[in-house]
Order: structure tokens, then C-alpha cells, then sequence
């Protein structure tokens, strides 16, 4: 999986990733490396077959792949991309299913959140100082709010590209919401 490898939504591919427990899978798979079936379930407090049928449901849309070795339930599966990129046109064109989509990535968002607090206490000192929460309300056209999108996005890929060697890997977790 190349690191600038993104596998791009369309209507049809997008209904395959439109289930809370299929992007928490990938995710995962992202995160941590190649899984079996029965290790995403165990770590999803899911049934194996329930993880299984989700994995080659992934595959039939092409986010994820055989990592090799293995078979059935012990059968091996990689990310086939390092992020997914949903562009505003297929968005809209997808309705329904964009809905799901996003919902699913939100809710795993947050259990993402919901775990590293509760894992704050075991963390190092640096570590909880670096931890962070916040929310900013300024006033934006959406002219703005897509260049602030924009220079976000090349800041983060600034601090990547030069990380040092004590790096470990974190989730920048930031959203543009419109308020009404």
C-alpha cells in the first residue's frame, strides 16, 4: 500500500463502505497492519462470520485485498489503500448512500475519541500533554472554509513527511461543519 495511495468514492463503491462496522474494519486494517477475520472480531467484540462476511464485502469493492497466507476465517487482508477520498460531486450523487458513509466515519470517529480517553490515564506524561480537544466557531465563507481545509491538509502532511525518528502515529481528527 503506497502512503499516497487513495482509493477514490464512486456511487458504487461508496455503498460498499456505507456500514459503521465496514470502516471501523478498515480502519483498523489501516491502522494496525494486516488482520484475520477473527482478529477484527475480537478486537470489534464481533462474531467472526459477521467480520468475514465484511471483509470480502470490502474486497468486492476493492478497499481491501488478500495480504497472503491463511484461509477461511485465518485468511489474511490488508488495506488496499491508505485513505478513501470522497469528492463533493459523487457526494451529491450518491444521495442516500453518502449518508451512510459519512455517519459511519463519524461514529468511528468518535469511538476512536471515546478510547484514547479512556486509555489517558496509561499514557506518558508527553503523551496526555499532547492530547488535545477543542472546538473554534470563526466566521467563514465557504470560499474560506475550503482553503482552511486546504492549508490544514498540507500542514499535517508537513509534520509527516518530516517525522523523526521517536514518531508514533496519531489521528489529527478535524471537521468543517456549517452551523446553522
Amino acid at each position: 500500500m503506497d502512503s499516497d495511495d487513495g482509493a477514490r468514492l464512486d456511487p458504487r463503491t461508496l455503498r460498499g463502505l456505507a456500514h459503521p462496522l465496514r470502516v471501523r474494519m478498515l480502519n483498523l486494517l489501516r491502522e494496525r497492519g494486516p488482520s484475520t477475520a477473527s482478529k477484527l472480531a475480537e478486537l470489534l467484540g464481533q462474531s467472526s462470520g459477521a467480520t468475514s462476511y465484511h471483509l470480502r464485502q470490502l474486497a468486492t469493492y476493492g478497499f481491501v485485498e488478500d495480504a497472503g497466507g491463511g484461509s477461511g476465517r485465518e485468511r489474511w487482508w490488508r488495506a488496499a489503500h491508505a485513505r478513501t477520498d470522497l469528492d463533493a460531486d459523487t457526494g451529491r450523487a450518491a444521495g442516500e448512500a453518502t449518508e451512510g458513509y459519512l455517519r459511519a466515519v463519524a461514529t468511528a470517529d468518535f469511538q476512536r475519541v471515546e478510547a484514547t480517553i479512556g486509555d489517558l490515564p496509561g499514557m506518558s506524561e508527553a503523551w496526555q500533554n499532547a492530547f488535545f480537544l477543542g472546538t473554534e466557531q470563526p466566521l467563514l465563507s465557504a470560499t474560506q472554509a475550503v482553503e482552511l481545509r486546504g492549508r490544514i491538509k498540507a500542514l499535517i502532511d508537513e509534520y509527516a513527511e518530516a517525522a523523526p525518528a521517536d514518531a508514533a502515529r496519531v489521528s489529527v481528527q478535524w471537521q468543517i461543519l456549517p452551523m446553522p
